[in-house]
């Protein structure tokens, strides 16, 4: 089977949103597995993904390579550990690698733009006033993360009470406008998007990025408010699903961001 086939169950390249592209839909049969060895082969300074020693490409028939042998092992890894058939879900790293060279490094400023949108009406900016429990624990978890934006690049924001939207200091969105345009690699924007995506934070997804909040304070931060009325009523077995598959992506993209940089 030849090597450009994957085009059919992996994104498009004209999918430019990493978040979508990586969680594309599958198709109802999955295809049979095709090779016996996943492998990473060196080669002008990138590390590319190989099957059976024959380079892999991505949907848009690009060499699926990457700058560092480590987040080429780990998509390798990813390829190895399929079975008989090759499920999508169970290769979040490879899903975002294809959106990075397909779709985010040709539209790196359409991506920027999307995040910095995300700056205007952050998550963390939205406060409870009550119940007292649930306002203190979105304090706990999101203050932190406004104090990181204040001391590490000036950004001061204004919190709002309940859902009503809060006009944001346009020097405050500008500052971080100006950290997301420091992130050159397609790789790493395309992971800090799949995060702020999943956790409505472009703001936890850099204190996280920045070595701020580790995995799992980030993801906590995401999700204050869905844990506390978790525990007012109870857990859902369906919502609680879901969840857990948008982790796997969340820390998938986390894994993507610290590997794609050379150390």
């Amino acid at each position: 089977m030849p090597m450009t086939d994957p085009r059919d169950w992996f994104p498009s390249e004209e999918e430019p949103n990493p978040m979508r592209a990586a969680q594309a839909g599958m198709k109802p049969t999955l295809p049979k597995r095709f090779y016996k060895e996943a492998g990473v082969e060196e080669r002008d300074g990138l590390f590319h993904l190989t099957l059976d020693g024959r380079t892999a490409k991505t949907p848009s028939k690009q060499a699926l390579a990457v700058p560092t042998r480590e987040l080429a092992e780990a998509i390798a890894a990813e390829w190895q550990g399929q079975g008989d058939e090759i499920d999508p879900s169970t290769m979040p790293i490879t899903r975002i690698v294809n959106s990075a060279i397909d779709g985010v490094a040709p539209r790196h400023t359409e991506v920027v733009e999307d995040l910095v949108r995300y700056a205007g009406s952050d998550l963390v900016y939205y406060r409870a006033g009550e119940p007292e429990r649930l306002a203190n624990a979105q304090d706990e978890a999101w203050s932190p993360v406004l104090d990181w934006a204040r001391d590490a690049h000036g950004a001061r924001f204004t919190l709002g009470e309940g859902v009503m939207h809060v006009a944001q200091p346009d020097e405050a969105v500008t500052a971080i406008r100006g950290a997301v345009e420091q992130i050159r690699s397609p790789f790493a924007l395309a992971a800090l998007h799949v995060m702020t995506t999943l956790s409505g934070s472009v703001l936890i997804a850099l204190a996280h990025a920045a070595r701020q909040l580790d995995l799992d304070q980030a993801w906590a931060a995401a999700h204050v408010d869905e844990l506390y009325q978790e525990s007012i009523w109870g857990e859902d077995y369906e919502a609680m699903e879901r969840r857990r598959r948008r982790e796997a992506d969340f820390r998938a993209a986390s894994t993507v961001y610290r590997l794609a940089t050379p150390s």
